[in-house]
């Protein structure tokens, strides 16, 4: 689920093969100008779909001319994206 506070689209719960689809589509429904975070503080599991997701999240928010930044990103996460040598894509912002 995606929450939105102020200009944080805050995740929480899941972000896997199972959750994403939906996520990507709140994610599009919620990307606008006045957002510029996505907050990974309430990710509880993540998989290799997350890593996709918060790629694509970047590049609608470009897509969108909106600079958008990831904060909280779970270790998990950053090790997946090390793995598939995309860290340097998903740098995030200290929160």
């Amino acid at each position: 689920m995606i929450t939105q506070e102020g200009d944080r689209l805050l995740f929480d719960g899941a972000v896997t093969i199972g959750t994403v689809p939906a996520l990507l589509e709140q994610c599009r429904a919620l990307l606008a100008p006045g957002v510029a975070v996505l907050d990974f503080k309430g990710v509880t599991e993540v998989d290799s779909a997350a890593v996709a997701l918060a790629l694509e999240c970047l590049r609608e928010a470009r897509r969108r001319k909106l600079a958008l930044s990831l904060a909280n990103l779970p270790d998990a996460l950053q090790n997946l994206a090390e793995l598939y040598a995309v860290s340097e894509l998903l740098q995030a912002d200290p929160a």
